[in-house]
């Protein structure tokens, strides 16, 4: 198996490089400009991030289902009133995103679910009829940014097997949360219900490589390092048992509670077979000051500063926040085979 991609046969793209690939290929594909700018964003910020499995090599995969209208590429979401106006007033704030790409959808509810938290200390924002979300971690860290803490949770298309089962029934299903700091980013963490997330090995799969040990199980619930027998079978899930249980978990909050469409119904996010998966996610943000008179800013510092005494202990996330500034400085490195591939799609 080949290794990863050296600057030798790869190509070397500006962060602003790759939003700007990614608008023309996607309104090349029957994408609107809002939509577009949006999905380009969320693309750019996975490949600075280094989550290659929610970037570039997305975006082919993208433009075979708007062209085919699995996605709806010129969706404009809507902000939805709750069922009921007690609803209202608890908080609750639901956007449609009419079959469309779940990023516009997110970015016109969480400035709305930012408000309603600092009013009333607690808001939730349901978002249903969706498409691929991200990297679920930079909704939250978007919320905490503004001084609140948040949780984001999504429901994906089947990956992962029930417990004592082979086939796949719920998906990868992140969970992600992220809390405000007084020195330094948000304290993100971003985490499937796989050990995986199945993007990784999508990716793998893309490049002709094989997975590491513990990562899936083939068609017939066996061990694999075989990305593609990985693909055609089921990612295993953290930590045993206690992953299928936050996958559930997660299904209840984003797709049950949003009326969303139930993972082991819903069609892949990776092809252009089926038609809308129409999944869901569910963000809650909470406002500290509404909790405790306890200064939370000096908490969370104490906290972390006390976790981080150890030596070689490290805050989750300071690696992709060191990797977002490597690439801002020098860009991020693309396969060439990818980057010929996306240019095609703007001819």
């Amino acid at each position: 198996m080949s290794e990863r991609a050296t600057p030798d046969d790869a190509v070397v793209l500006s962060l602003a490089d790759v939003e700007q690939l990614a608008v023309g290929v996607l309104e090349a594909s029957d994408v609107s400009h809002d939509n577009a700018v949006a999905v380009a964003r969320s693309i750019a910020a996975a490949e600075a991030d280094g989550a290659q499995s929610h970037g570039l090599m997305r975006l082919p995969s993208f433009c075979e289902q708007t062209l085919c209208k699995k996605i709806d590429g010129h969706a404009r979401p809507r902000l939805q009133s709750p069922p009921s106006e007690a609803a209202t007033q608890r908080g609750t704030l639901v956007v449609d995103a009419c079959e469309g790409f779940a990023i516009l959808a997110i970015e016109l509810g969480l400035p709305e679910l930012g408000s309603r938290a600092k009013e009333s200390g607690i808001a939730a924002l349901a978002i249903t009829r969706s498409h691929n979300c991200g990297v679920v971690g930079h909704h939250v860290e978007t919320l905490a940014q503004r001084g609140l803490v948040a949780l984001g949770f999504a429901n994906t298309p089947a990956a992962i097997a029930p417990w004592g089962g082979k086939r796949p029934f719920f998906g990868t299903n992140p969970i992600a949360f992220a809390a405000p700091r007084r020195s330094g980013p948000p304290l993100v963490i971003d985490q499937s219900a796989s050990v995986i997330a199945r993007g990784e090995v999508m990716l793998r799969a893309r490049e002709g490589r094989d997975i590491p040990d513990g990562w899936a199980l083939d068609r017939d619930g066996e061990p694999t390092t075989d990305a593609r027998a990985a693909l055609a079978g089921s990612m295993a899930p953290a930590g045993g048992y206690k992953g299928v249980g936050l996958a559930l978990i997660v299904e209840v909050l984003a797709a049950v509670l949003t009326g969303s469409t139930l993972s082991h119904r819903a069609p892949s996010f990776a092809d252009a077979a089926g038609g809308p998966p129409r999944t869901g996610q569910l963000f809650i943000a909470l406002d500290p000051a509404a909790f405790s008179s306890s200064p939370f800013a000096d908490s969370i510092e104490a906290l972390i500063e006390a976790m981080c005494s150890e030596p070689g202990v490290r805050v989750p996330g300071a690696r992709r926040f060191a990797a977002r500034e490597h690439a801002r400085q020098h860009g991020i490195h693309v396969t060439r085979a990818l980057h010929d591939e996306i240019l095609r799609r703007t001819s």
